[in-house]
């Protein structure tokens, strides 16, 4: 079933468990929802992207916060042993541990606007401890930022693309496509070179007793 035949059928429940799940560290599209709906909702209006963004930051706000105590409670012994139900193996573990460690709770907001570091960054701030009035403070400020943006710009892009007719409108498409695939393409060499300084930081094995020395907190 794709996306679009979701947020079809569904709406706003689609958008809401789509991007919670993705959160809650469920690798599934939900920004790709998120998009999806508001490009519908702006080239239909049988959507309202007021509504959409409502229902996409509390998604993305509840579903951090239980991936937050999943990992404060379950920490390292539920990743080793569920981790590979969620794609979540140890390269990107180091990944996402090693910015966590340099960053803090710039890893947290930013992270919303980063593919890996979206599902499991929330996970990761409560494996590390992260004082939890601070972790929500920049998840929800990033969720909403995050959401805000996707969704009155898809919504923008929709809502054009219907008034453009011919050459023009495809063109437009066009170019988001490739505005897309460049991020993706970005996105992947930049997460290459990540795994290296990781591994590099934490070699072997990554458990609570690491005798690697992790880079120095610094937000």
């Amino acid at each position: 079933m794709s996306i679009h035949h979701l947020i079809t059928s569904y709406g706003y429940l689609a958008v809401f468990l789509l991007i919670g799940l993705e959160s809650f560290g469920v690798p599934l599209p939900g920004e790709t929802a998120l998009i999806v709906a508001a490009t519908y909702a702006g080239a239909t209006h049988r959507l309202s992207p007021e509504v959409i963004f409502l229902v996409g930051s509390a998604g993305a706000i509840i579903g951090d916060t239980c991936g937050y105590w999943i990992g404060d409670k379950g920490g390292y012994p539920l990743m080793r042993r569920y981790g590979h139900y969620v794609r979540l193996d140890v390269a990107k573990l180091k990944v996402a541990r090693y910015m966590f460690l340099r960053h803090g709770g710039k890893v947290v907001f930013f992270g919303r606007f980063v593919s890996v570091l979206r599902t499991y960054a929330a996970f990761l701030a409560g494996l590390n401890k992260m004082h939890y009035r601070r972790f929500l403070a920049f998840n929800a400020s990033g969720g909403i930022i995050w959401c805000a943006m996707f969704t009155f710009g898809a919504y923008w892009f929709g809502n054009r693309i219907t008034k453009v007719a011919g050459p023009v409108g495809f063109a437009l498409l066009g170019v988001a496509v490739v505005v897309i695939i460049a991020s993706i393409v970005i996105v992947r060499k930049q997460f290459a070179a990540l795994t290296e300084r990781a591994e590099a930081a934490f070699p072997g094995p990554l458990d609570v007793g690491d005798e690697a020395t992790p880079p120095t907190p610094t937000g």
